[in-house]
C-alpha cells in the first residue's frame, strides 16, 4: 500500500564521479545504516528545501538548478570533493520500507578538486576501474550505472 498522496515523492540524487585515470569514486556505507549497511555505492543524498529557499528566485518565483545545488552539497559533505559539469544519466524509483516513494536522479561528473574526506555515513572509499567495481560489493544497479558512464565517456573521447 502506497502513500495517500500519490504525487509526493522524496527526491534524491547521486553522482558517479570519474577522474582522469579512468577510475570511479566508490564509498562504503557505515555498517550501522538502516538501508544497505556495509555496501559500496556512490555519493549522493536527498533534495532539501535549504538547498534553494534562501537563494534568489527567477522572475516567476521559482528556483532553477536546485537539484544540482543538492548534488554539489552532498558530494562536498560526503567526500569533500569539488566536481565539474553534471550530466544526467538516468532515474530510479523505489519504495522505502516505510512506504515513502523515492525518485533518485543519477548524474555523472568529473572530479575537479579536493582530497577525499568521508563523513560519518561512510567508512571507506576507493577509486576503482570498471573491472574493480565489478568485484566490489555494490548496491544493486550501481555497477550497471558505472558501466553506462564508461560507455558514454569512451564514445565521447
Amino acid at each position: 500500500m502506497g502513500p495517500k498522496n500519490k504525487e509526493l515523492h522524496r527526491i534524491a540524487t547521486t553522482a558517479i564521479i570519474y577522474n582522469s585515470d579512468g577510475k570511479y569514486l566508490l564509498i562504503q556505507r557505515s555498517k550501522s545504516k538502516k538501508a544497505f549497511p556495509g555496501k559500496w555505492t556512490v555519493p549522493g543524498g536527498g533534495l532539501n528545501i535549504d538547498d534553494y529557499i534562501n537563494t534568489p528566485k527567477n522572475q516567476d518565483g521559482g528556483w532553477y538548478n536546485a537539484l544540482e545545488k543538492t548534488l554539489r552539497r552532498e558530494v562536498k559533505e560526503e567526500v569533500n570533493l569539488g566536481i565539474g559539469k553534471t550530466e544526467y544519466l538516468l532515474d530510479i524509483t523505489f519504495m522505502r520500507p516505510d512506504g515513502t516513494p523515492v525518485l533518485v536522479l543519477s548524474y555523472y561528473t568529473p572530479y575537479v578538486s579536493g582530497e577525499v574526506k568521508l563523513d560519518e555515513d561512510s567508512i571507506d572509499y576507493k577509486w576503482a576501474t570498471l573491472a574493480e567495481a565489478k568485484t566490489t560489493d555494490l548496491i544493486d544497479g550501481i555497477y550497471e550505472e558505472i558501466e553506462m558512464v564508461e560507455k558514454k565517456l569512451k564514445s565521447n573521447s
